[in-house]
């Protein structure tokens, strides 16, 4: 083999592991593309009383990435859990939902939240009463407005009375302490009026006494999307 062919020889390898090299790399991209957590995002914020209830209705949805339970709409930076329920913060329990708008839109979450919720109570929700637990949609900007406005029209339509959960510009969402976070999942033993319970269990017993499916099935019948 001469020189020349024996150059050659080398330069077309050293093309193929190049190509190959960018072909991984490619690959690699389209992956990250694919799975980054910004990829094809979107977030919904709403309050609909108890935000561990909230948060366990939707995380149950697909097209839904993630709920966090946290408070809204109100002048108090960073408020803790005692501070919202002892009012005066002007913050409602809140949830940001996390989903991927390519799955599941907006408008279908809107739909399923006012399907969740009673929204003719302007005093609360269930059992637990006063404007840190009433419901509200938040929106961003004027499409955000319009979607909801839409979906909360048609709930009244088809609930055939006055919807009065409202349409609200949103201002700030801050997440409530870790321990609230996936609250009806915990395993931590806590004690309760019910006594020693684990977090799940606690939460089970909670949404029973309160009420909460009941009045929903109530209200809507086969349209409640989680009540049992």
């Amino acid at each position: 083999m001469s020189v020349l062919d024996n150059n050659l020889g080398r330069s077309e390898r050293l093309n193929m592991a190049h190509l190959k090299t960018l072909n991984l790399l490619a690959a690699l991209l389209s992956v990250f593309i694919l799975y980054s957590p910004t990829a094809q995002a979107d977030k919904l914020y709403v309050a609909g009383g108890c935000f561990w209830c909230v948060e366990a209705d939707f995380e149950r949805v697909k097209g839904v990435r993630e709920v966090s339970s946290g408070f809204s709409g109100g002048d108090v930076a960073k408020p803790s859990y005692k501070q919202v329920t002892n009012g005066g913060t002007g913050h409602r329990e809140a949830v940001e939902i996390d989903f991927d708008p390519s799955v599941i839109s907006r408008a279908t979450l809107i739909n399923m939240f006012l399907r969740s919720i009673d929204p003719t109570d302007e005093g609360g929700q269930f059992c637990d009463r006063g404007f840190g637990y009433s419901s509200a949609i938040y929106f961003a900007n004027n499409q955000e407005k319009a979607i909801a406005q839409r979906e909360v029209k048609n709930a009244s339509i088809a609930l055939g009375q006055k919807i009065v959960t409202p349409v609200v510009a949103f201002k700030n969402f801050y997440k409530a302490e870790d321990y609230h976070q996936d609250y009806y999942k915990g395993s931590k033993l806590i004690l309760t009026r019910f006594g020693p319970r684990t977090q799940a269990s606690a939460y089970k017993k909670y949404r029973e006494a309160c009420g909460r499916d009941r009045r929903v099935k109530e209200l809507w019948g086969p349209a409640a999307p989680f009540a049992k």
